[in-house]
């Protein structure tokens, strides 16, 4: 069957219009039974929207129902999930938040207890039981308050860059007034960094609003007055990361991939010699790539799909442009603030500014609003051959439609700024002809 609820990461939508306490409810009720009901115990973690304690009590009341225990973990990033789920032996995990996105809108994503999202097949199982409708609830489950969870997550972090000193290191973080405006600055601090923090008064509304990895000048600006050594910015859940070195220039995922992989490699710990990037990974990181020796698999956008990936090859680290990085030998989901730790535990005292993990090219990409996306497509096609035909070894051109707006986006990459948006608009000026 077909999904209807369920987008690319869980069910996401307009707080108490698309997603209501109604939905939670059975949602959580449907996920408990289809993990066996009566028993099963779930793990509910959140950010910090307004919205979220609605959905969470909406969610424990649904798996309660289904005669399952729900154990509130109160706030924390999205990757606390899989890693609590693996200490605790939960059944399933449950995050309410829309990463990103303004606090408007919040979203439900569920993990299995083998830590991964669940498959399209376990999904449209959970709305097949929404289809059918809830039985009579006979036995009944109970609500636990989970204590020490974000100590447990610090724990996780602290083990895995044991050796990590960033003594005499200024840092600034920006957490966007998300799930990791507590746990962000104290592990950076036990690990001995001078922290500064901004985005870390979360009041339910502000999250994501002026600050966080989706508005990255916030961070650089503060960077360079502050004269801090650099800084990262994490989205609204916890699973992105950029940083701004200390001139304030962005080091988006590329770059931070890139610092990764080298160090990995060098130090014998980047299983397969290889990484996995997505369509949209800078033609600078493939040439980089090649000079260090290190294999690259390319993914559709979607961490999922660079999970999925990584997986099938029994590799460790991958990610996104965006700033979702995901390493395996951690947690099997994007984590920004271990991202942000590799990043140093890469760096060794080195100054960010002064990176040469990858060049990358000059990259121009304009999202053009179509009538049909397929007719778009088919005009362009030609043109957009030849053009990289003509980049052959030096650059790339990439077209492709949107999944979910009626957009095409037309990517082009070259070693000159001039020469990149000179064929940007040449072949936007043929899609918008089209449409």
């Amino acid at each position: 069957m077909a999904r209807h609820l369920f987008g690319t990461d869980g069910v996401r939508g307009l707080a108490g219009e698309k997603l209501t306490a109604e939905l939670a409810m059975a949602l959580g009720r449907a996920a408990t039974e289809q993990a066996g009901g009566a028993g099963a115990r779930v793990l509910v973690i959140r950010d910090t929207r307004e919205s979220g304690e609605m959905l969470e009590s909406a969610l424990a009341a649904g798996i309660t129902a289904a005669g399952g225990e729900a154990l509130l973990g109160g706030v924390l990033p999205t990757p606390a999930a899989p890693l609590l789920i693996a200490q605790y032996g939960f059944d399933v995990g449950v995050v309410v938040s829309a990463s990103h996105n303004p606090y408007q809108d919040n979203g439900i994503k569920f993990f299995g207890a083998d830590g991964l999202k669940l498959t399209d097949a376990a999904e449209e199982a959970i709305e097949a039981r929404l289809e059918a409708g809830a039985g009579p609830g006979l036995e009944i489950g109970r609500v636990r308050e989970l204590h020490g969870t974000q100590e447990d997550y610090l724990r996780a972090l602290e083990t895995r860059f044991a050796g990590l000193d960033l003594s005499g290191i200024s840092l600034l973080l920006d957490c966007a007034h998300g799930a990791t405006y507590r746990v962000g600055p104290e592990i950076f601090r036990r690990l001995g960094a001078s922290v500064t923090v901004i985005g870390d008064e979360p009041d339910g509304r502000n999250i994501n609003d002026g600050v966080g990895s989706t508005h990255i000048d916030a961070l650089a600006s503060a960077v360079v007055a502050g004269g801090h050594d650099l800084g990262f910015a994490f989205d609204g859940d916890g699973d992105r990361v950029l940083a701004a070195d200390r001139t304030g220039a962005t080091v988006d995922g590329d770059e931070l991939i890139a610092l990764a992989a080298i160090h990995l490699r060098a130090n014998g710990r980047l299983s397969g010699n290889g990484v996995v990037v997505t369509v949209m990974t800078n033609y600078g990181f493939h040439t980089a790539m090649v000079e260090a020796d290190i294999e690259v698999a390319t993914a559709d956008v979607g961490d999922r799909y660079v999970l999925a990936e990584l997986r099938e090859r029994g590799w460790t680290l991958g990610g996104e442009q965006s700033g979702h990085i995901i390493d395996m030998g951690f947690v099997p989901s994007g984590d920004g603030i271990a991202s942000a730790l590799l990043t140093l535990e890469a760096l060794a005292g080195a100054d960010l500014a002064e990176r040469s993990a990858m060049q990358k090219l000059p990259q121009r990409l304009v999202n053009v609003k179509v009538g049909d996306k397929a007719t778009a497509l088919e005009a362009v096609a030609a043109p957009a051959a030849d053009e990289n035909e003509q980049l052959s070894g030096r650059g790339r051109v990439l077209v492709r439609a949107s999944g979910t707006e009626e957009l095409v986006r037309v990517m082009v990459e070259a070693p000159d700024a001039a020469e990149c948006e000179a064929i940007c608009a040449r072949l936007v000026a043929v899609v918008e002809a089209a449409s």
